[in-house]
């Protein structure tokens, strides 16, 4: 199959980003995060215990956007925070209106802390779950705005302010992927900071830097993402996303 947009190449980033999970809680919380969560329980990682980002626990791996879906179970933030949270075994897949080059996170607020300019989600659960649980995000539009240098609230912690609060800030944390719609990326650079892990087909290195607000850790050799298989594909086209909802998110770019 030919043609690979690159809403497919995130989702397959994504579905990477779950395949050595094993048999934990998955919560990816947006549309592409949900896509490729779903493609790994389909593939790489059968045990993943897939939710629809919020209390419920999916039967099965329904299509996105199907009325059909098959509720198994239902675990509602307090049980999740109770039960599941203190203990490591789930990976969280959240978006960042802002993330800098030491993973530190914003989903709260743009502006001075005392009259931020404007007011967003809050810090929600995310500092308890970059400290608790394996955190990726996904950024579906790479830009300046999303790569500052220094966020302006930090909602998810990054690893250097972990070590700094201490072993019980640092026992599960693991800021894990990066996931946007031009590369792939991790904490493990000089001083865990950003590096380049793969560009997405079409995209160099420098395209990256000039999107971002500060300058990530690039060795020698950054490899392309790789490309889907014939049947993550079909996967993805006749079974998880027929209605091309993906393509809302992340328009048709087309990469082989």
């Amino acid at each position: 199959m030919t043609d690979v947009t690159r809403a497919e190449i995130c989702a397959i980033a994504i579905a990477d980003c779950f395949a050595e999970d094993g048999e934990i809680m998955g919560s990816p919380m947006g549309l592409l995060p949900q896509l490729g969560a779903r493609l790994a329980k389909l593939t790489s990682n059968p045990d993943l215990m897939l939710t629809d980002g919020e209390a419920r626990i999916l039967a099965g791996v329904p299509p996105l956007g199907s009325s059909t879906e098959i509720v198994e179970g239902w675990m509602p933030f307090r049980l999740v925070l109770e039960s599941t949270v203190p203990y490591g075994k789930r990976h969280v897949m959240m978006g960042a209106t802002q993330i800098d080059r030491e993973g530190n996170q914003n989903i709260s607020a743009i502006g001075p802390w005392a009259k931020p300019d404007r007011q967003l989600l809050g810090v929600r659960g995310a500092p308890g779950n970059t400290v608790n649980n394996r955190t990726s995000y996904w950024v579906p539009k790479h830009s300046t705005r999303v790569f500052v240098e220094q966020v302006d609230i930090v909602s998810g912690v990054g690893r250097t302010r972990a070590e700094a609060a201490g072993p019980a800030a640092t026992k599960f944390h693991d800021v894990h992927r990066v996931v946007t719609d031009l590369g792939v990326f991790d904490f493990n650079g000089p001083g865990n900071t950003m590096q380049f892990l793969s560009v997405h087909p079409g995209v160099t290195v420098a395209d990256v830097q000039a999107a971002s607000g500060f300058e990530i850790h690039a060795p020698a050799e950054v490899p392309e993402t790789r490309q889907p298989t014939t049947e993550e594909l079909i996967l993805i086209r006749e079974m998880l996303d027929p209605r091309l909802l993906r393509d809302r998110e992340v328009p048709p770019v087309v990469t082989g």
